[in-house]
C-alpha cells in the first residue's frame, strides 16, 4: 500500500514552530542540511501528467549532507557504477552524467530540523527549502495499514495534536513542481 507522506506549507518563522512544538513537549532531536541535484533524461514535456513521486523516480539524485561527500541515489545508468562523489567533482559528475543524457533539472538546498517526544513512532520535520518557503512533513509507518484517505486524516489530527491547525482539505506543497513551474504547485500527497 502507497505511504502518505505530508508536506503542509507554513506561514510563520520557524522560531515560531520551535517554540510551538517545545510548547507540546517536543524537542529537536537532528539537524542537518541537505543539498539535492536531480538529472533527468526527460525533458519532462508531460510534467503536467508527472506527479511528485513519478518525478523524484524519473530522476539520478545526488545528495551531500552537510557538505559531506555527494551520494549518488537512484541512479539509472547501468554503466555508471560511482556511489559517492566529493564535492569538488561535482561540475565532472555534471559533464559525465550529460555525456548519458542527463541534464540538471533541479538545485535544492533544505535546513531540515527533527523533531521529537517520547512515545512517538515518528518525527516531525521542519524544512526550511531555498526557493520553496518552511514546511511540515509527516508520515506515520503506524498509519500505513489505512487506506491512503484514513492515513491523511491521521497525519492531520496528529500533526494538530503537537499544536498546528490543518484541515483536512489543506493540501501540502509539491516541492519539486513548485520549482520547476516557478509557482506553488499543490497535492493531497507529497509521496503520490
Amino acid at each position: 500500500m502507497l505511504a502518505v507522506e505530508l508536506g503542509l506549507q507554513l506561514n510563520k518563522s520557524y522560531i515560531y514552530y520551535e517554540n510551538m512544538l517545545k510548547e507540546h513537549g517536543l524537542e529537536c532531536v537532528f539537524e542537518c542540511t541537505t543539498h539535492d541535484i536531480y538529472f533527468s533524461n526527460n525533458d519532462f514535456s508531460n510534467i503536467d501528467n508527472m506527479t511528485e513521486r513519478e518525478i523524484k523516480e524519473s530522476c539520478i539524485r545526488v545528495r551531500q549532507v552537510n557538505n559531506g561527500d555527494f551520494d549518488i541515489q537512484n541512479n539509472k545508468i547501468n554503466k555508471f557504477k560511482v556511489k559517492k562523489i566529493k564535492p569538488n567533482k561535482i561540475n565532472k559528475l555534471e559533464t559525465k552524467l550529460k555525456k548519458y543524457g542527463y541534464i540538471k533539472v533541479f538545485d535544492t538546498i533544505k535546513f531540515d530540523h527533527q523533531w521529537y517526544k517520547e512515545g512517538m513512532t515518528t518525527r516531525v520535520q521542519l524544512q526550511e527549502t531555498k526557493d520553496v518557503g518552511l514546511l511540515v512533513f509527516l508520515d506515520n509507518k503506524e498509519y500505513y495499514k489505512y487506506d491512503l484517505e484514513e492515513q491523511r486524516k491521521k497525519l492531520i489530527d496528529e500533526l494538530n495534536s503537537y499544536g498546528f491547525s490543518f484541515k483536512y482539505d489543506d493540501l501540502g506543497l509539491d516541492k519539486l513542481r513548485t520549482l520547476y513551474y516557478r509557482k506553488e504547485k499543490y497535492s493531497k500527497n507529497q509521496n503520490e
